[in-house]
């Protein structure tokens, strides 16, 4: 799946990566309080296309000859939809230029196609970066088309309060319509639409959205090289359906059709079946985001000056100003603050003067971190209402580290940051402890929106502060101080600790509303400090016993997929779906088990299931091989963890899970199975007691 993001105000986990992928998660609900949800879900490549023959590619095109027409047109349907639609969370579903299932289940799908027009090649790269820009998100899955990303997307957005509305040039999306989903279908060029509900539907078709997809495999469709049944048109389709009621009592009636039409669609029933098949749109597509990680933000202003200025967009750019006004979610203001950066010698007196007292100060800890250690390349602090400091640690004296040090580890300083486990462990490796964090804004904000699965503290101080991580009055989003890049990155740096702080008190008065203080500063704060310093001692590992274990593992795999071949009596892949559906349902005839887009699946459950259903030797070796090449997995991904010390040291992560379960990461250790004897034999190479 694909993800496209705007902006250095979006999450970190959302990136600017045209391509992500994962497996399907749980839906969390929309945020309570924010009024009712309005999901918007664009088809990229079909209204992209639309775009391109709606507008004249001559009367669109920079000076240095780039074609524009396709970017034009859909910018502007994006900013009139965006505008007139005000929805609350937004995508793009875009195509990717790789096969997907219907393709494996019809190799004819979709061939014949008219070549993509010259002039069209290179914009639709140029519309992601518009629609990353815009903060509007893109999503695609390896495998499926944009329509079956649409389908899953609106299916969980309804199934969790959210009014969906689906912006396509492609009837198949019709299926769709329910009393919470309604269509938006391009009708003359890309502006002019018609909306479609349950009831618009059935006017213009004489069917229902569940029918839809019977009158397509009907009817047949070119563009898809999906055949139509000779002599059968949209009229004959519909009355078919109407009088049957669906093409399943249609297939199994269909000797009740008399005449030409009905000797025709006997003859090709075959087809029929096959459109109904690849017309029908997935619902289950697996995608690393969800419904509700789809909320409009703010939009990046500087990047959409830069872009429309590339593609000479002037007009364009003052209808996207004036017509998103109303509906940008953008800050009040940013933050007004000074700041000075320390020189050698400075330090011990600024912290006297501006740091002490007992006033919260806000910290933001510049630098690198991870596998129990990282590098600080910068400090900053900010005061309330008063100056902010910078300290390039590098440049400090024997009396300023001193200071500093003593300032960090003082537990009645208090000091609120943002994600602070990190940071902790960069200034452990530095010999520096860091004490008095009364306020983890990450964290406060997990606590305060567990449902939530990102905590950007861009997002957050919008959220909570409506305001931008830029000094007040700066179009640039950046405080510029004497010009220099150390001027620039202190100033950022300074307004993230200012951030930070404010943020804190915002987070404190969350926190007491929600009765969740205690849980705060009881258990989560003193948790993180403990995580540091697990993460920074690590785990002593058996390095030999591990690799003892990942030549065993291998052997037994290789010893196990021998069997399985002398079982079948030739060699095939053990871990390839498909030719394990050949072997144990096509050539074994075994129970089939359930069905699935590529056919019948072969998981781990499936082939439990099988053997209880049937006495054949081979579904115990696939089940021992499963077992067998996912502890060599295991193993593998332990070995290069170690370090020269021979100590793995894993990330805890204390902000994932909405039940408040930990979690680890890079390696994984609760992936180690410990059920069985083998599963144990992985947990015996870590060495308890060895400090």
């Amino acid at each position: 799946m694909s993800a496209t993001s705007a902006g250095a105000q979006r999450p970190p986990a959302r990136g600017s990566a045209r391509s992500v992928a994962g497996s399907t998660s749980a839906v969390a609900q929309p945020a309570p309080g924010d009024g009712e949800p309005r999901l918007l879900l664009l088809d990229g490549h079909s209204l992209a296309y639309r775009a391109f023959f709606a507008l004249p590619v001559e009367n669109f095109a920079t000076t240095t000859g780039q074609p524009t027409n396709a970017v034009y047109g859909f910018t502007s349907m994006l900013i009139n939809v965006l505008r007139d639609e005000r929805p609350t969370h937004v995508a793009v579903a875009w195509d990717l230029p790789t096969p997907t299932f219907r393709h494996t289940q019809y190799a004819e799908y979709k061939a014949g196609r008219a070549e993509t027009p010259e002039d069209f090649v290179g914009q639709i790269s140029l519309i992601q970066q518009v629609c990353d820009s815009l903060a509007v998100l893109g999503v695609s899955a390896p495998g499926y088309e944009a329509d079956d990303v649409i389908a899953t997307l609106a299916s969980q957005g309804a199934a969790v309060g959210m009014q969906v509305l689906i912006v396509t040039g492609d009837r198949d999306a019709l299926q769709l319509v329910t009393d919470e989903v309604t269509v938006l279908m391009t009708r003359r060029g890309i502006s002019d639409m018609t909306r479609f509900t349950p009831a618009e539907v059935e006017a213009k078709y004489g069917l229902t959205p569940v029918q839809y997809p019977d009158f397509a495999a009907l009817r047949g469709d070119p563009s898809d090289n999906l055949p139509s049944v000779p002599g059968v048109g949209e009229k004959t389709a519909t009355k078919w359906i109407q009088q049957f009621g669906s093409l399943a009592e249609l297939v199994d009636r269909v000797d009740e059709l008399g005449g030409k039409t009905g000797t025709s669609l006997r003859a090709h029933l075959a087809s029929v079946i096959r459109n109904r098949a690849l017309t029908e749109l997935a619902r289950n597509v697996p995608l690393d985001v969800t419904p509700v990680d789809l909320r409009l933000r703010p939009w990046d202003r500087e990047a959409v000056h830069q872009l429309f200025d590339t593609l000479q967009f002037r007009t364009l750019r003052e209808r996207l100003y004036t017509a998103l006004a109303t509906v940008e979610p953008e800050a009040d203001e940013g933050f007004e603050v000074s700041t000075r950066i320390l020189g050698p010698g400075e330090v011990s007196q600024w912290l006297t003067d501006h740091a002490r007292g007992g006033q919260r100060v806000g910290l933001h800890v510049r630098g690198t971190w991870g596998r129990g250690t990282g590098v600080v390349t910068a400090l900053a602090l900010a005061t309330p209402g008063g100056p902010g400091a910078w300290i390039d640690p590098a440049g400090l004296t024997g009396d300023d580290d001193k200071a500093l040090a003593q300032w960090l580890a003082d537990p009645g300083q208090p000091k609120a940051a943002h994600d602070v486990k990190g940071p902790m462990l960069a200034l452990a490796a530095r010999g520096l402890s860091l004490e008095g964090v009364t306020s983890d804004t990450a964290l406060a904000a997990y606590l305060a929106l567990p449902g939530q699965r990102t905590f950007d503290l861009a997002d957050l101080v919008l959220r909570y502060l409506r305001r931008d991580l830029r000094t007040q009055g700066s179009d640039t989003g950046q405080l510029t101080i004497d010009g220099s890049d150390e001027a620039d990155a202190a100033g950022a740096d300074v307004v993230r600790a200012r951030a930070c702080l404010e943020l804190a008190d915002a987070l404190d008065a969350d926190l007491d509303r929600r009765g969740a203080t205690a849980l705060l500063h009881d258990v989560e704060l003193p948790l993180v400090g403990v995580l540091a310093v697990m993460e920074r001692a690590g785990i002593a590992a058996d390095t030999d016993h591990l690799l003892e274990l990942q030549k065993h593992y291998g052997a037994e795999v290789a010893a196990v997929s021998a069997q399985a071949h002398e079982i079948v009596g030739r060699p095939f892949n053990l871990s390839s779906p498909k030719q394990l559906q050949a072997i144990l349902f096509d050539e074994l005839g075994l129970p089939k088990t359930k069905k699935i887009k590529t056919g019948y699946t072969t998981d781990a459950d499936a082939l439990a299931w099988l053997a209880t259903q049937a006495d054949h030797p081979l579904l115990a070796v696939l089940l021992r091989h499963r077992d067998v090449a996912r502890l060599r997995t295991v193993v593998d991904s332990l070995i290069p963890m170690i370090d020269d010390a021979g100590r793995i040291h894993t990330t805890f992560n204390q902000m994932i899970a909405a039940t408040g379960r930990l979690s680890s990461t890079d390696p994984n250790l609760q992936n180690i199975p410990i059920r069985t004897a083998q599963g144990r034999q992985i947990r015996r190479a870590f060495v308890v007691g060895t400090g």
